[in-house]
């Protein structure tokens, strides 16, 4: 066994401990299991309210909460991060919540990435093939920071399973991160600005305002990629 396969295996022991840690945590420990159920059940309700009445019922530790939920339903799906930056906004003020929603979810990201990375390539071979994961390997690797920009812009994409495949493929971190960043920040400003008015109209207009963001930055990508190819098979020639 090489150091780093021996590296790569105490990573997966560390991260199988600390969830069976937590799932002994949960079923052990009644409170614990109580508040998990409750914010559960909280998002599936959707409603902002409640959301928002939770969170500013732990007074002085509201905005460390916040910042757990929004980790939370970074690295769990399919909890609604969206009902976290509106609560913030609406709390904490439309900047300092935006900052604050933007950071929480920048940590649940790179979580999400690791995971998927110290669980390991071979691990996800079994759920799909090899082949296939190769041919997403190689495209992230080329076009990386521009796909995980465009699905960051459209609000209909989920976080974390665009986190979790990004880990598994061999693009870099930082580049996965930075692209994170830019592409979290427009949505979060926006919905973090005029969150608590987004309602019918209002909420289709800034829907629709990112989409034609996101389709520009798409557009772009799939140029770069024909010319690629272009230029691939005119070398072959």
């Amino acid at each position: 066994m090489t150091k780093k396969t021996n590296e790569a295996s105490k990573r997966r022991w560390l991260l199988l401990g600390i969830v069976v840690l937590c799932l002994a945590i949960y079923f052990l420990i009644p409170p614990v299991r109580e508040w998990i159920n409750q914010v559960f059940k909280m998002f599936a309700t959707g409603n902002f309210d409640e959301v928002r009445e939770f969170i500013d019922s732990y007074g002085g530790y509201a905005a460390l909460i916040s910042f757990f939920l929004m980790v939370l339903t970074a690295v769990i799906a399919p909890l609604p991060a969206f009902l976290i930056t509106v609560t913030n906004a609406n709390l904490f003020g439309w900047w300092q919540g935006a900052i604050l929603s933007w950071s929480s979810a920048m940590v649940g990201a790179a979580l999400c990435f690791y995971i998927a990375r110290i669980l390991g390539r071979d691990v996800v071979v079994r759920f799909t093939t090899k082949r296939g994961l190769e041919s997403i390997e190689n495209f992230f690797d080329r076009y990386g920071m521009q796909t995980i920009l465009v699905a960051r812009l459209l609000p209909f994409m989920s976080f974390d399973i665009v986190s979790y495949a990004a880990g598994l493929t061999s693009m870099g971190f930082w580049g996965y991160f930075i692209a994170t960043g830019i592409g979290q920040l427009p949505a979060t400003i926006i919905y973090s600005y005029v969150g608590g008015m987004l309602t019918g109209g209002a909420q289709k207009l800034v829907t629709g305002l990112l989409i034609l963001f996101a389709l520009s930055v798409l557009v772009a990508l799939l140029r770069r990629v024909y010319t690629d190819r272009k230029k691939k098979k005119e070398s072959l020639n």
